[in-house]
């Protein structure tokens, strides 16, 4: 059960941050959910966060900080800049 709510959660995570970036065209379901998960792990290296201590309140936000970086630099690499 818990591996469903992390992809509930990841999916979440990355339409949101598909949406501050301005890539929610580009992107599909899958492509939500793997960017929020991954969003989660650069967190969770960045500010230190042990992500498996369940789904918080700072925990989505620190997934959606990830996100939302992770989007920045794949935007840098295939634009050379930031929107």
């Amino acid at each position: 059960m818990g591996i469903i709510i992390w992809l509930v959660v990841g999916g979440i995570c990355g339409w949101l941050a598909s949406l501050i970036m301005r890539t929610d065209a580009q992107q599909g379901i899958i492509l939500n959910v793997v960017v929020g998960i991954v969003g989660a792990v650069i967190a969770g290296f960045l500010f230190g966060q042990n992500m498996n201590q369940g789904i918080t309140v700072e925990s989505f936000l620190y997934a959606l900080l990830g996100a939302v970086i992770l989007l920045a630099i794949v935007n840098l690499i295939r634009r050379g800049t930031v929107r």
